[in-house]
């Protein structure tokens, strides 16, 4: 052993003694430092200084002696020795490459190379159990840096397999990253991943995996939004990950296209972690791709069939969902599966030509319910009382419509008793349903119990509170509800809440008020869509530029109101640049016309409003109303559309009072008895009509 300075045989002795763990009893050091040894002093006839620590340190780091082995690894000159590194692993590529051996020996063996990068190793491990995490990084990134620097065109294949160097090697990349996020750098951190997965080390297509899969989890979840990466091999035409959930998107696909070719085994984390990056971008139907990819047998059949109906319900493809639970509830697969009918329940219960339907599976869910989850018995009961309320209006008979709406009371009331008024969405479409039938207080308690339930942070819950109270005629209580709102709301989310703001405003009034108010409401809009693109759904069914065309639509009929013609047909042209097929557009022209005197040219407006949208309310009412002023026409004619204008919204009191005119005017004891009745239901829903609609 020819030691390079002082006495390494003293200091080795002086090491025994500083370890307080050796002992005579302790388990014998790994036979492959004793062979490592050999092979080293085979090649150069010696065993230097430096390869001497080296051993030493890894006996003591076997043996759990840290601090020991940490000191001794430090008393390495790895300055002195990288050169030397650098070139017996560059000469060893070009012999490789050549297949030739005219070059004289490197200045040491590639086993000494092995074991001094093993030992720099070590090193980071050590410190690492020290807690000393930057500094355990800094030794991983040097054993990276002598590689790369020495064969900047990556490993070739085999190398170092007749020694551990690139076994040490692969440790080293796997463990670099860690250490980052163990010492509170989460952009270096992912430097780290990227560098890992970009450079040519070799690493066998399990390690690929796990440290792709780790890398997404660690963009997902760390908190830190990493810059682009810089991948300058990539071809003009080749996706770059815009931020992290893009990045961790791409290397989730990217396991699973693995996992389709049988190159790794199946992980289902893969796919969990896929469905939240997917869902926090609001594109579920790329992740329904991604499941319909998968080779038949890597999930369970049902399991596919419940996952992918969620995805296309989440993507607004209820059909297709709605289509994939009923073959997963067939007969021959899982007809009692919970889960499945609580999603055609909603589904259905949503839509008022397939509400039967979903009452029907409410029903069977509560039959396959286990007697002690009372918290699904709330859900099945929920989603039996919303698809009896949306059955209920599409009633053929008072009677029926009475029925449903009674039953949709009692099931959402049982479902509050169910879950001790602890679930807020059972208590919104408590409130919601009492609202909707006018039982004001009723709607009032629960629409407040509900805001204190969740502290005020949804949304819904102060807009349902603000249109209840505008319905009670209490229009400043609304509006200070709002403001309240809109101090605990962030600027993107203000939308809706300013636009109610504002309708309450013109209910007051106010109507510079309302105007500054949807001015500010068009300005975040507008930011909005700068930011997140024309196309992005904030909120499911909602996009800004659908926002916008409302307010344009709000903003044409407060004008028109205040008979600023000009200006009501701006907002007309603006609503037509952003989408020219919208009955409301046509509705407002046609109201602007009827305000002009231009009785003609208001019909054809309305006309056109109902070819787009045969069920629009406010269309079938206008247009009978300009029908009846304009005579001529069959009483029938009038009375059908304000007949189907009240089929659609029977709490519309404007429908009401028209039937009741046309019955007055028929001047018989009936219909005089009918215009009564009529004008007494205008009256009341007028008195308890909300600026907007509850739902």
């Amino acid at each position: 052993m020819k030691p390079s300075s002082g006495s390494f045989a003293a200091e080795g002795y002086s090491l025994s003694v500083f370890s307080s763990k050796v002992d005579v009893a302790e388990k014998k050091p790994d036979t492959r430092n004793i062979e490592e040894a050999e092979l080293s002093l085979r090649e150069s006839s010696s065993l230097n200084y430096e390869e001497a620590r080296a051993l030493l340190g890894r006996i003591e780091y076997q043996k759990g002696n840290i601090e020991a082995a940490l000191h001794v690894f430090e008393g390495i000159d790895i300055a002195g020795i990288t050169p030397r590194m650098k070139l017996t692993l560059a000469k060893r590529v070009d012999r490789r490459k050549r297949r030739s051996n005219d070059y004289s020996s490197p200045s040491m063996s590639i086993h000494a190379v092995s074991l001094l990068l093993e030992a720099i190793f070590l090193k980071a491990k050590s410190l690492q159990h020290l807690q000393r995490f930057r500094e355990a990084a800094q030794s991983c990134i040097f054993i990276l840096d002598i590689v790369e620097s020495s064969l900047p065109e990556g490993l070739p294949d085999n190398f170092g397999a007749d020694c551990k160097l690139h076994e040490t090697l692969i440790k080293a990349v796997e463990l670099l990253p860690e250490l980052w996020k163990f010492g509170d750098s989460p952009h270096e951190a992912i430097l780290s991943y990227r560098r890992a997965l970009l450079h040519q080390w070799n690493l066998d297509a399990e390690t690929t995996a796990r440290i792709q899969k780790q890398f997404a989890i660690f963009l997902l979840y760390c908190g830190a939004e990493a810059s682009p990466p810089n991948l300058r091999s990539q071809m003009d035409s080749s996706f770059v990950p815009r931020n992290n959930i893009e990045e961790a998107v791409l290397l989730l696909m990217i396991l699973l296209r693995k996992v389709s070719l049988k190159r790794i085994e199946w992980d289902p984390s893969i796919l969990d972690h896929l469905s939240f990056a997917l869902s926090m971008c609001g594109d579920l139907r790329a992740l329904a791709n991604q499941l319909e990819e998968l080779l038949p047998g890597v999930i369970n059949r049902k399991e596919r069939y419940n996952f992918l109906a969620l995805c296309y319900y989440g993507a607004g493809e209820d059909s297709v969902a709605l289509s994939l639970l009923q073959k997963l509830l067939h007969s021959s697969e899982d007809p009692h599966c919970v889960p499945a009918l609580l999603m055609a329940s909603r589904i259905c219960g949503e839509k008022s030509n397939l509400a039967e339907e979903g009452i029907n599976f409410a029903r069977r869910a509560l039959e396959n319910l286990d007697d002690e989850c009372s918290e699904l018995e709330g859900t099945c009961n929920l989603l039996l009382g919303v698809a009896q309320s949306t059955h209920s209006k599409s009633a053929l008979s008072d009677s029926e419509r009475v029925s449903s709406q009674s039953e949709a009371l009692q099931a959402l009331e049982s479902a509050s008793k169910i879950t001790s008024m602890k679930d807020p969405n059972i208590l919104y479409y408590l409130s919601l349903e009492n609202a909707e039938q006018r039982k004001l207080e009723a709607a009032l308690y629960y629409a407040k119990f509900l805001l204190k339930l969740e502290g005020g942070s949804n949304i819904k819950g102060w807009l349902l509170l603000a249109r209840i109270l505008s319905a009670q005629k209490r229009f400043v209580d609304g509006e200070t509800v709002l403001n309240a709102a809109l101090d605990e709301t962030g600027k993107w989310d203000q939308g809706e809440l300013l636009r109610t703001k504002a309708k309450l405003q013109m209910a007051q009034g106010q109507f510079k008020s309302a105007i500054e108010t949807y001015s500010q409401l068009l300005a975040v809009v507008q930011v909005q869509s700068k930011s997140f693109g024309s196309g992005k759904r904030l909120h499911k069914d909602r996009s800004p530029r659908s926002l916008e065309l409302e307010i344009w639509h709000d903003l044409a009929y407060l004008y028109i109101s205040l008979s600023q013609f000009r200006d009501a047909e701006i907002c007309l042209s603006k609503s037509e640049a952003i989408n020219s097929y919208s009955a409301v557009r046509n509705h407002a022209t046609g109201l602007l016309y009827e305000k002009k005197g231009l009785l003609k040219e208001a019909l054809k407006a309305y006309w056109n409003a109902l070819d787009m949208d045969p069920n629009h309310a406010p269309s079938l009412i206008s247009a009978a109303v300009v029908m009846r002023q304009a005579g001529g026409q069959s009483n029938a004619i009038v009375k059908s559309l304000l007949m189907n204008a009240l089929r659609v919204d029977r709490m519309n009191p404007s429908a009401w009072y028209n039937l009741a005119l046309l019955h007055k005017d028929e001047y018989t004891p009936s219909s005089l008895h009918e215009a009564a009745e009529c004008f007494e239901a205008a009256a009341v829903l007028e008195d308890s009509e909300p600026v907007e609609p509850f739902r």
